[in-house]
């Protein structure tokens, strides 16, 4: 048994059977209307078409999502509002401390700075990829209010990247729990794997899942985190070193596609 699942459901009015892990993510879909399969992970494809099998019909082209044509991407012509290219590290929490900056005088620090002081550290680290050919995205908004707090694309791939704050403190990471300091662990790897599968959909690319921690004072791993990278903030250059995966007209396809608003509506 694969342990794959096929899902239907609906996208900008046209039907598509998703190919779901047993933990929910998607690898795979198949477009009614276009005849292919589009497949994120290209090891289980056989296993894909297997459970496709009996909704498939006609003549079917299977491949790796493609990159949107250069007809698509002059639709893309984005009003100022639609544009998310402008966003500056941790723009979604800079528009809620303008709105609500709190009481002058607290016991505790506000924990909004604190994630603020982490988005910009390191939406400031991946900025200075952009002359080794990548582009990065920061506070990308998502249905629900929920949001990608850096989307980083490039030679290398695409990848979300989700800063923590951990200033000066341990970090414990056992999949999909992480603690920092004293708190409470919460199942923090479950969201930076559901912001990573989230843009695959939006994107129809894979789209890699990254923690960066700023400035722990040591981080331990008890259970190695499953397909998420663990890295500090000043470890995130090694994303240039991925290797090679795509070419400089798809890294720009892409990067148009993911500016758009409405792509992620």
């Amino acid at each position: 048994m694969s342990g794959l699942r096929v899902v239907p459901t609906w996208r900008h009015g046209r039907e598509r059977l998703y190919v779901c892990l047993a933990d929910g993510r998607n690898i795979a879909w198949y477009d009614r209307e276009a005849g292919r399969v589009n497949v994120l992970a290209d090891d289980r494809r056989e296993d894909v078409l297997e459970v496709l099998g009996p909704f498939l019909s006609g003549s079917v082209t299977v491949g790796p999502p493609p990159v949107p044509t250069p007809a698509e991407l002059a639709r893309l012509a984005l009003p100022p509002d639609d544009d998310l290219a402008p966003n500056r590290p941790g723009e979604a929490l800079l528009i809620d401390l303008d709105r609500d900056p709190g009481p002058a005088h607290r016991l505790r620090p506000d924990p909004r700075r604190r994630a603020l002081a982490a988005e910009q550290a390191v939406g400031d680290a991946l900025d200075r990829l952009d002359g080794a050919g990548w582009h990065t995205l920061h506070s990308v908004p998502l249905p629900g209010g929920d949001r990608i707090h850096h989307l980083v694309i490039g030679p290398g791939g695409l990848f979300a990247v989700h800063a923590l704050y951990a200033r000066r403190q341990r970090v414990l990471v056992a999949d999909p729990e992480v603690a920092v300091g004293r708190r409470d662990p919460r199942p923090l790897l479950r969201r930076v794997r559901a912001d990573a599968d989230r843009a695959s959909h939006a994107l129809t690319a894979e789209v890699r899942p990254v923690l960066a921690l700023v400035e722990p004072a040591d981080v331990r791993v008890t259970t190695p985190p499953r397909q998420v990278r663990v890295l500090t903030a000043t470890e995130l250059r090694s994303l240039t070193r991925t290797g090679a995966t795509l070419k400089p007209a798809d890294i720009e396809a892409l990067h148009a596609m993911a500016r758009a608003r409405p792509t992620w509506t």
